[in-house]
């Protein structure tokens, strides 16, 4: 029996309590046009009330482990400390990859100028031919890999690529009380590595099916950007000054939303509006309360 010879891709999955999502992410990452024998794939559980055994078991080249240190970003560093391949590639255990993701990522690195690739997340639309409310919002406002990437220096590690010997340099994610795609993505610009954006790496990511969810995802964003950003009485006066912004702010995303190519008709992006102006002065309200209680913290969000 011949040895199997040492994957090309390592693909890190963190997972915590979404079997069926997983289940639909790992059949994905089965239906590449890429040559599966040159990947392996790595699942990190991070403490899921069920280890999910059955559904890593129905995949080739699927291995599961687990990583008990509450986080994604514990997690990922897990499934790096295990792995074998030379490239290293994210996904989330909630999204879907394009059939042609695997190829895109091993195209762009045959450029030795590669370090770093960040890619294009959409909504998977449960029906394309009708948009939910958050479907339609989170088509224009969640995920924008592109703004992340180019002008904010970071890319979401929901899909997330790079060579192995760049995240040796740069070191692990950090843990559960940061934004760690986000600090991970700066602390390698510091460090002079370079993050490009690459639109053709495409995964999928199922809108909320609440807005209850995006509450949660924004307590969990403002306590970590106040953590990073206030200091000092100055500080909370600026974020004060902040939660009057975001409530009124709505009214002037009027023309982006009626030009964004990614929502169809007037009626789905009358969702849009409707659904940004709730989640704006939520977060309004939540930025305010950050500077008058001064911040409950978020940091065990992921694990619950």
């Amino acid at each position: 029996m011949t040895q199997r010879a040492s994957p090309q891709i390592s693909v890190i999955v963190p997972y915590l309590n979404q079997p069926e999502h997983l289940a639909n992410c790992l059949r994905s990452l089965m239906q590449q046009t890429y040559d599966l024998e040159n990947v392996e794939i790595i699942v990190v559980d991070n403490g899921s009330r069920e280890l999910p055994e059955a559904i890593c078991a129905q995949f080739d080249n699927v291995r599961l482990i687990q990583e008990l240190t509450p986080g994604p970003g514990p997690a990922r560093n897990r499934g790096v400390s295990v792995s074998r391949a030379l490239l290293l590639a994210f996904i989330d255990a909630d999204c879907i990859a394009d059939k042609n993701w695997l190829s895109v990522i091993a195209s762009a690195f045959t450029d030795p100028r590669a370090e770093i690739i960040g890619g294009d997340v959409r909504i998977a639309l449960a029906n394309p031919a009708r948009m939910t409310m958050l479907e339609a919002y989170e088509s224009i406002y969640a995920y924008r890999q592109q703004e992340y990437i180019e002008r904010q220096g970071f890319s979401g590690t929901g899909n997330l690529a790079l060579r192995r010997d760049i995240y040796d340099n740069v070191g692990p994610f950090a843990g559960i009380d940061v934004a760690e795609d986000r600090e991970w993505g700066h602390r390698a610009g510091l460090g002079g590595h370079v993050i490009y954006y690459l639109p053709e790496m495409i995964v999928y990511h199922p809108a909320r099916r609440s807005l209850s969810e995006l509450r949660t995802k924004w307590r969990r964003h403002v306590a970590h950007d106040y953590a990073e950003h206030v200091h000092g009485p100055l500080d909370r006066t600026r974020w004060a000054a902040k939660a009057f912004v975001l409530a009124l702010s709505p009214v002037g995303e009027i023309i982006k939303i009626a030009r964004s190519d990614r929502v169809g008709t007037i009626h789905d992006r009358v969702l849009a509006f409707v659904a940004l102006s709730q989640i704006r002065i939520y977060r309004s309200w939540r930025v305010l309360s950050a500077v008058l209680i001064k911040n409950a913290r978020a940091s065990q969000m992921w694990n619950r």
